[in-house]
């Protein structure tokens, strides 16, 4: 995720100091990977300096002055390009678990085992998404979906591999 975006993007609801886009991020965003001040204010200092963003202000507070930042337009425009251009799709056509497969045939282990074991973790790891779907909110629910369907191919691809073990090692040891 672009964080630089996600800040901007926070920003057109109006001015804000770092602390305010880090609590915002972190409420709609960071559930799993909450921010750090230093990314923020490093995130800040950047979008400054090319000009997306612009001191909207300084206030006095019980610490340290504290800036106000504003999307300036050229912020606003690099938002919309960012929005409407489409995340590349990931193949994953170089992926460690086949790798793992692969390596446990040619040293003689149980690829079985390799997979079986995955596929427990990835079960468990759909059983506690699908139990934090259920407690969350929708935004929670959303972002769960999208991890739980990838999960469900994930497993759909081990299932087809472990009916091919036979196949693969041949094809692998030749």
């Amino acid at each position: 995720m672009s964080i630089g975006h996600t800040l901007l993007g926070l920003l057109e609801k109006g001015p804000r100091h770092g602390y305010d886009l880090k609590k915002a991020y972190d409420e709609r965003f960071g559930q799993d990977r909450p921010l750090h001040y230093g990314q923020v204010y490093t995130t800040l200092s950047r979008l400054l300096r090319n000009g997306l963003v612009e001191e909207a202000g300084v206030e006095a507070g019980d610490g340290p002055e504290r800036k106000r930042y504003a999307i300036t337009d050229a912020g606003v425009t690099d938002v919309e390009h960012w929005l409407a251009t489409p995340e590349k799709p990931e193949p994953y056509l170089q992926n460690t678990l086949y790798t793992k497969v692969v390596l446990a045939l040619l040293s003689g282990r149980r690829a079985d085992d390799v997979l079986d074991v995955q596929r427990a973790a990835h079960l468990t790891m759909m059983r506690d998404l699908t139990k934090r779907k259920a407690d969350g909110d929708l935004a929670d629910q959303l972002i769960c979906d999208h991890a739980l369907f990838h999960l469900e191919a994930d497993l759909r691809w081990l299932e087809l591999t472990a009916a091919r073990l036979g196949k693969l090692k041949t094809a692998v040891t030749k």
